[in-house]
């Protein structure tokens, strides 16, 4: 008999076990995502990593009496978890830099930057991530000269919380001032982008695309850099239950770092890549076809967009002016007619298109714009995505469903951004705001995800937002906007079968089910019985990919 130390009991040896070729867990559940046979006691899988049979404990051991039994005794098991919208590369990065998430003011993101900046070499740019203004007493943007007392001469640069800004220091913007095809002040404009000002003068904010003026200048990191970052990544993703992220914005470099990892037999999880936009990873999808690794673990098959920014920087676009800054209606980081061309391009080519969209103007763009080039081919099978889809015209929401377009959510944004989303939108726009059920009500089909490193890589934190529309302090007591929450189930089915369809996966993971990969989750408590209230403290004991642990709780 041999023990395992992730705690869900022991390997127990049966005839045959040291030679067997099949393999059987048992527990006290298993949830299986799966309608024809939603709960079950046990599971079989082959040498290959494929679900035999799925039944009751002493029927799957009787039909296979030379297999190894795992004994999971008093725990649950679940599918395994697929974030639908993923950034590894940039959670990577936030894990090696300095880390700003929830700083309640410019003195901490200065304590934390001097802490961090102990470790860096004297000629090394400081980079940070995670900061968001609206968590501060001011609630503004921050500017150079917050940073310049502490760091006079070493280049800062900060990126947002959402990604969609960043805060740069005066030794950051010499910098990209010297390399800039034109001077930073005055009163033009980036296309896509906004370069805050102060009297004419740069304030050391850029949001969306202005932010490739920091971004030019910025030290690029080297190989072994770049790989680190990604195990890192790829590290905590597993440690928190996922087995598959849509990992959405790939650079024909990153897939490239991907793919030498899949090769070496070094990707714990699943990744379905989408493409950096009408770039040259598009590029390759059009000249070679859909991507897939012979692993089965990584594959680009789709493209990623985007038509505006955020709603926390008011870069989303938005059909009437935001509520607290009055002449702004955010930004088009993409011109319409080159989003139309991009999506022409990846709709002649084959390719999915999944297009970020926040604001109720940018999501009428991109519904105006698939209905357009999809035509009569709507009704087809083709699962087009919106990104977020955070907030929709409740007109609109029948479109989704119409042309067969996937609403792909994070529920934690709602329950980060609830503290000023009314501030942005007012209190009607504020319905159509992270609406998830409405969306459903309408005959949308959700896909849920994180956004990490945008928010947490943890799943369990989507899962109880999604359920109690709370933040982890349990305010409002009610939840916010609680006509909007999701049932666990609801919830847990976006996390796997759900996830897994909106990219095409379906006959392969999302469910446990015959046929299917054996990705799974071991965990000590029932997410579909504890309170909703309970669900960010779940226990994972073991993650599985392929029928192997990947993951192991100490």
């Amino acid at each position: 008999m041999r023990c395992l130390a992730w705690g869900i009991g022991c390997v127990l040896g049966l005839a045959g076990a040291a030679h067997a070729q099949v393999q059987v867990l048992t527990a006290a559940r298993v949830h299986t995502s799966d309608p024809s046979r939603p709960v079950a006691g046990a599971f079989a899988w082959d040498e290959n990593g494929r679900v035999l049979a799925i039944g009751d404990a002493d029927d799957l051991l009787a039909r296979y009496p030379d297999a190894e039994r795992i004994d999971a005794a008093g725990k649950t098991v679940i599918p395994g978890l697929i974030d639908a919208h993923g950034h590894l590369m940039g959670l990577g990065y936030a894990l090696m830099h300095a880390d700003l998430v929830d700083a309640r003011d410019k003195a901490e993101v200065i304590a934390r930057l001097r802490e961090y900046e102990k470790q860096l070499p004297a000629d090394a740019w400081l980079l940070g991530s995670g900061w968001d203004q609206n968590d501060w007493p001011e609630k503004d943007f921050p500017t150079a000269a917050d940073l310049d007392a502490a760091f006079p001469d070493r280049p800062v640069w900060l990126e947002r919380v959402d990604g969609h800004a960043g805060w740069a220091n005066s030794a950051a913007l010499r910098a990209a001032s010297a390399k800039s095809a034109r001077p930073l002040d005055g009163d033009w404009q980036p296309d896509g982008g906004r370069i805050e000002r102060i009297d004419g003068q740069p304030s050391g904010v850029f949001v969306d695309a202005a932010m490739a003026l920091v971004h030019a200048v910025v030290p690029a990191p080297d190989e072994t850099y770049r790989r680190q970052a990604l195990e890192k990544a790829l590290q905590a993703a597993v440690r928190n239950g996922l087995t598959g992220v849509h990992d959405m914005g790939v650079s024909r470099g990153d897939l490239a770092l991907m793919r030498r990892l899949a090769d070496e037999g070094a990707l714990p999880l699943r990744v379905d890549a989408y493409a950096d936009g009408d770039g040259a990873a598009l590029a390759d999808l059009c000249a070679q076809g859909p991507y897939r690794h012979e692993s089965g673990r990584l594959s680009m098959r789709g493209v990623k967009l985007y038509v505006d920014g955020a709603l926390g920087s008011r870069g989303a676009a938005l059909l009437e002016d935001y509520s607290d800054d009055p002449g702004n209606r955010g930004l088009l980081v993409t011109e319409p007619a080159a989003l139309e061309a991009a999506i022409r391009k990846a709709h002649g080519c084959g390719v999915q298109v999944a297009t970020h969209a926040i604001g109720d103007r940018g999501n009428r763009l991109v519904l105006d714009t698939y209905a357009r080039v999809l035509g009569e081919g709507a009704g087809q099978d083709h699962r087009w995505r919106i990104e977020h889809a955070q907030v929709v015209a409740p007109e609109e929401m029948p479109r989704f469903a119409a042309l067969g377009v996937i609403a792909s959510m994070q529920p934690t944004h709602a329950t980060s951004d609830m503290p000023w989303a009314q501030d942005r939108l007012g209190p009607v726009r504020i319905t159509g705001a992270y609406a998830w059920q409405r969306l459903r009500d309408s005959g949308a089909k959700l896909a849920l995800g994180s956004d990490f490193p945008v928010e947490s890589v943890d799943p369990r934190r989507g899962l109880y937002a999604a359920v109690t529309r709370q933040d982890a302090a349990g305010h409002p007591e009610a939840g916010w906007m609680p006509d909007q929450r999701l049932s666990a189930a609801d919830a847990l089915r976006g996390f796997t079968a759900d996830a897994a369809w909106a990219a095409h996966d379906e006959n392969d993971v999302g469910r446990l089910a015959p046929g299917l990969r054996a990705d799974f989750v071991v965990l000590e408590e029932d997410p579909l019985a504890v309170p909703g209230e309970q669900l960010d403290d779940l226990h994972i004991r073991s993650t599985w990919v392929d029928g192997k642990p990947v993951y192991e709780a100490e």
